[in-house]
């Protein structure tokens, strides 16, 4: 080794070590007292629970249960020796995760994850690779969920599971609401799309928003209030519903009616979930409409109902004090009739003109406002 300040460095047996000697021993000391066990090159790199647990997004006491119940655990772990996972671990461990997000029971998940991922000891730098994606089964076909359902006696199946250390309480909720609450726990964005977009396409918008994704998000809500933490799976979430609803309305098939919806918030609030979700739902009856997610001042909104002439106007408010009546009342009167609908629940029904419908849900919103400018279209 030469060093270029002061020449060649040369060592005899025996002789102290070199500051830069003592330097790298200390590196290699520091490695091994972090997550990455680099004992022996010859060998894959191996993680600490810690680190599985921060890569998955559980706690470590998680990986622990799964480990002591259903046998998913570091393949070489020894009595009286720390635990280290390597690669073939990991994919187990995520091909787990996965089944979990479905749905599945902890127990049918660690079975579907032993039949995914089988016990192999790495033969190739391929395998060696801690980021390598998970091993499908020896025959080349994924292996299928026989189930998804949770519940059985000896499985996990408390109201509460944890991620990150902070609970959810979900109860009975659907199996596709427990996946999408803990792909929100573990800040999953990717699977909560994924989950989100298969519910619709599989049960629609309302039974999604209603089965799904709303008894997360209440209990997302819950949880903040409870521990004062966890606004971020709130907003990833909300992130993450916002896109798959979209997705919905620009992949709709076209309108059949002439004149759309208008669908805002009230000035002053702030963008609206369930509004987005009512516009996807119009979209799929082939109901057009014309989105502001953001809130308009009121000299905005009033423009937006003059140049879109539509055939229904619904004003979204969350807040009391935003709800003023006026804002429907004010509203611009174009040369045909226009249908005027107050919905979210922040209205107050009995302050409302006569000529106001007040829509207290999303099923109601959609029925009432698809029948009305489509039965207009009709003559119905």
């Amino acid at each position: 080794m030469t060093n270029h300040e002061h020449g060649p460095v040369t060592r005899r047996p025996g002789t102290v070590r070199t500051e830069t000697d003592s330097a790298i021993a200390g590196a290699a000391t520091a490695a091994a007292a972090e997550d990455v066990d680099v004992s022996d090159d010859r060998e894959p790199p191996k993680l600490t629970v810690a680190a599985v647990a921060r890569r998955l997004g559980v706690a470590p006491a998680t990986l622990r249960t799964w480990d002591r119940r259903y046998g998913i655990g570091p393949s070489d772990h020894t009595a009286g020796h720390h635990r280290r996972y390597g690669p073939g671990d990991i994919a187990r461990l995520e091909q787990m995760q996965r089944a979990l997000l479905r749905g599945a029971s902890p127990a049918e998940a660690a079975r579907y994850a032993r039949t995914a991922t089988p016990a192999q000891q790495p033969s190739s730098s391929a395998e060696a690779s801690i980021l390598e994606e998970p091993r499908q089964s020896p025959s080349g076909h994924e292996p299928v969920l026989s189930s998804g359902v949770l519940g059985s006696a000896d499985d996990e199946t408390e109201e509460t599971f944890h991620a990150g250390g902070g609970g959810l309480k979900l109860g009975s909720a659907d199996p596709r609401a427990r996946g999408l609450g803990r792909a929100a726990l573990s800040l999953d964005s990717q699977s909560a799309q994924q989950l989100l977009a298969e519910g619709m396409q599989a049960d629609g918008v309302v039974a999604t928003w209603h089965d799904m994704l709303w008894p997360v998000l209440r209990a997302l809500t819950e949880r903040r209030q409870r521990s004062g933490t966890g606004i971020e799976a709130v907003r990833l979430l909300t992130d993450c519903a916002s896109t798959a609803f979209r997705v919905v309305i620009a992949n709709a098939p076209l309108p059949i009616n002439p004149r759309p919806v208008v669908l805002a918030p009230v000035p002053g609030e702030g963008q609206e979930l369930e509004l987005v979700a009512l516009a996807a739902a119009l979209a799929t009856s082939r109901v057009g409409h014309r989105l502001f997610g953001a809130p308009l001042p009121k000299e905005g909104l009033d423009n937006a109902v003059r140049r879109a002439a539509p055939a229904a106007v619904v004003l979204w408010a969350q807040q009391p004090y935003d709800a003023a009546p006026h804002l429907i009342s004010d509203l611009p009167s174009p040369r045909q009739r226009v249908r005027a609908f107050a919905a979210g629940p922040g209205w107050d029904a009995e302050a409302m003109p006569a000529r106001v419908e007040v829509l207290d849900s999303l099923p109601v919103a959609v029925k009432r406002v698809s029948e009305t400018v489509l039965g207009a279209e009709t003559g119905d």
